[in-house]
């Protein structure tokens, strides 16, 4: 006999946090379960597989994008799965996701986009990003006490999938790090960016400042804080770093990940240099 909570989203809520997934995740597996859940219109104890391939289809027919119905997919499972321990395998294949290559941006339109930032403070955010390859929610989230600024890296805390790694620190923003900490007079356990109510910058802020800039820059791409990653790896590449070492700087789990970047692959081993120490 299986046991239906009174409260569905605290019981998602507290299996997702004993397995140590992040807030986003959570916050996703709810929203595409209550969507689920309000769609059915039926108890938990009356949803049949049926039931979830039918609401699969009204969303393949909507147009929903396939990697989005996997989502919609795993969250449904993770439901019935993990947190009901329900025997209701769901043989369902996963909708095709369609590969299309990342934007990237050259040299000269990061050099352009970067100098079109006048802020300091900005500038320095998006510097890092592109300079280190982290993901927007890294740099917001980065403390000062996981920085080795004079060793020239940092780490990355609980990033995706919950793992840490390392992270580049390029060589002309120590002293701009450094200023900044000393001007803000911020201490180890606090952000290194931090807005104007001492709390971490949201991420949404970051990709708007992206937007200006690029726009001010006149770069007619489709842009956000993603794309220094995608560019970041790029030139790493085009630079003759070893796919192992791009893979590990980005916290890729997988190589396959990281082989979208090879426009060509050199095979030597070299030192690794981040991309804006040699613009």
């Amino acid at each position: 006999m299986v046991y239906y909570p009174i409260d569905i989203n605290k019981a998602v809520k507290r299996e997702c946090e004993r397995r140590r997934y992040s807030n986003k995740t959570i916050s996703t597996y709810l929203y595409c379960i209550n969507r689920f859940l309000k769609w059915s219109r039926k108890e938990l104890g009356k949803i049949s597989k049926k039931d979830v391939r039918e609401f699969l289809e009204a969303l393949s027919e909507k147009g929903m994008a396939g990697k989005t119905m996997n989502v919609y997919h795993m969250a449904i499972k993770f439901l019935f799965e993990d947190v009901l321990h329900k025997k209701m395998w769901i043989n369902i294949r996963y909708s095709k996701e369609n590969k299309k290559l990342p934007v990237v941006l050259d040299k000269d339109e990061i050099k352009r986009l970067i100098n079109s930032i006048k802020n300091n403070k900005h500038k320095l955010m998006v510097e890092l990003m592109y300079g280190s390859g982290m993901r927007v929610s890294e740099l917001t989230n980065l403390c000062i006490k996981d920085l080795e600024i004079d060793k020239g890296f940092g780490f990355v805390r609980k990033g995706k999938g919950n793992k840490d790694r390392l992270f580049l620190i390029p060589s002309r923003l120590k002293d701009k790090i450094k200023d900044l900490i000393k001007k803000e007079k911020l201490e180890s356990e606090m952000f290194l960016f931090c807005s104007l109510r001492e709390k971490n910058y949201d991420n949404r802020t970051l990709n708007e400042i992206i937007k200006k800039a690029c726009k001010k820059a006149k770069i007619n791409k489709k842009v956000s804080c993603h794309t220094l990653r995608h560019s970041f790896a790029t030139h790493l590449i085009e630079q003759g770093s070893s796919v192992s070492e791009v893979q590990s700087l980005l916290g890729h789990k997988s190589p396959e990940t990281t082989f979208t970047y090879l426009h060509l692959l050199k095979p030597n081993m070299i030192k690794v240099k981040s991309p804006l120490d040699i613009l």
